[in-house]
């Protein structure tokens, strides 16, 4: 797995990894550097994968990871806004970058003979950023616009609302760009003494998929990310309490009624994900889902609908969504309570468990297709677990559950106390009763 070069390295730890594609080494700095060797691939995607995210700043500047988010591509010691998307392009590539609640991630991709430009370009934005005064302030703007445009958008508004509701005067409630308050109010100096705690290498892990050879990756990672602050930002993660707002929603003029309707779930490491996996895709996961069917098939009334999960350190949500006329808003919101009903008092079928096996595990396979998925398989999997599980494996796990195993999580979830949501031209109070 790992070559003679680079296990000799001076200060580096090679790690063991059950997949013989994948390689892993750990610098003295702290940053781990996991590769995946793909060979015939035509492009490779970088990333560097930051281990703080939005949930993760104090209330007084919420918002900060998305602005230095932005602010990195402003310009470096070395690089101009401008120089930094000409390098890119004058190859074909492509880069872009992304706040989450749990992390903040910067990725490239170009074609595979450009491999070191793209370590290159990400090292020096993540290691050298200029942060300049100036910046700061025509980025605020730029935010802003991305925060006004987020809030003309009413099912945006409706899932920010809904996650508030479902985490109440918690960081996992508050929107990840941050409020508009604390994003005219962030200092300079706040940007920058954000970058310098928690910019470091043991809080960052460099993934790349690619035909391109780990003990290359490993040069290329030592020479352009070797300015990196070493050591570990250490911060501790309050977890969210039970407490919950039963509703949650905003009169607006726009054409449709947004609802949503979940509660509380399973935290990331949580042993019986494969199995609300079954049951949300039965649920919501696609055209033969029960929503699917039930709404827009057979009554006509949406558009789209469907039902999600998401999962976090310490905590998780499930929601099902529908968007409709304000004329059918009530009539959408009891036929999405009257399916998640029907999931509590019958459970799924085992017809509907074979198909929801089928569709994780296939897409799970085609998403290997592009490096870029791979990458971010590299980069999520160790920023948020420390590991990645072997591709038969997570195959397997989906393929061991069974009815018993989806009837425990139904049990376990769907008791948890719900949340309703609507944004639109409706009544809320009456809607919502």
């Amino acid at each position: 797995m790992e070559t003679a070069a680079v296990a000799a390295a001076a200060g580096t730890v090679v790690g063991a990894i059950a997949d013989p594609a994948i390689s892993l080494t750990t610098l003295s700095s702290g940053l781990r550097i996991v590769s995946e060797h793909v060979p015939g691939a035509l492009s490779v995607s970088a990333g560097v994968w930051v281990g703080v995210g939005a949930r993760d700043e104090p209330q007084a500047i919420c918002g900060v990871s998305h602005f230095l988010e932005h602010l990195l591509f402003k310009g470096t010691h070395r690089r101009s806004a401008r120089e930094i998307a000409t390098t890119v392009d004058r190859v074909g590539g492509d880069m872009n970058a992304f706040t989450a609640k749990e992390f903040t991630a910067y990725v490239c991709r170009v074609p595979a003979a450009h491999v070191e430009l793209s370590l290159d370009v990400l090292g020096d934005v993540i290691t050298m950023p200029a942060l300049r005064d100036a910046d700061v302030e025509s980025e605020r703007q730029v935010i802003l616009e991305e925060l006004a445009m987020d809030e003309d958008t009413p099912d945006d508004t409706a899932y920010r609302l809904f996650s508030a509701a479902l985490f109440p005067q918690h960081p996992l409630g508050r929107e990840t760009a941050g409020e508009v308050d604390t994003v005219r109010s962030i200092k300079p100096d706040d940007v920058r003494d954000f970058f310098g705690l928690n910019y470091r290498a043991g809080n960052m892990v460099l993934a790349l998929a690619g035909p391109v050879g780990h003990a290359d990756v490993v040069a290329f990672a030592e020479q352009h990310f070797g300015a990196l602050s070493a050591g570990k930002a250490e911060f501790e993660r309050e977890r969210p309490s039970d407490a919950v707002e039963a509703v949650a929603g905003e009169q607006r003029d726009c054409e449709q009624v947004h609802l949503l309707v979940g509660c509380r779930a399973l935290e990331r490491t949580d042993p019986g994900r494969e199995a609300l996996d079954m049951v949300m895709h039965a649920l919501g996961g696609g055209p033969s889902s029960r929503l699917f069917q039930t709404i827009r098939e057979e009554r006509g009334l949406t558009y789209s609908t469907y039902a999600s999960a998401s999962a976090y350190a310490d905590a998780g949500l499930v929601g099902a969504y529908a968007a409709t006329n304000p004329e059918t808003a009530a009539e959408v919101l009891g036929l999405l309570e009257a399916e998640i009903n029907a999931v509590i008092r019958d459970g799924i079928t085992d017809d509907e468990l074979a198909i929801a096996k089928g569709y994780l595990t296939g897409a799970f396979a085609m998403g290997f297709e592009g490096t870029g998925s791979r990458s971010e398989r590299l980069g999520s999997s160790f920023t948020n677990y420390g590991h990645i599980r072997p591709v038969d494996e997570q195959v397997a796990r989906w393929q061991a559950v069974s009815l018993a195993d989806t009837r425990n999580v139904i049990e376990r979830v769907f008791v948890n106390p719900r949340v309703r949501c609507a944004v639109g031209p409706v009544d809320l109070k009456s809607l919502l009763a």
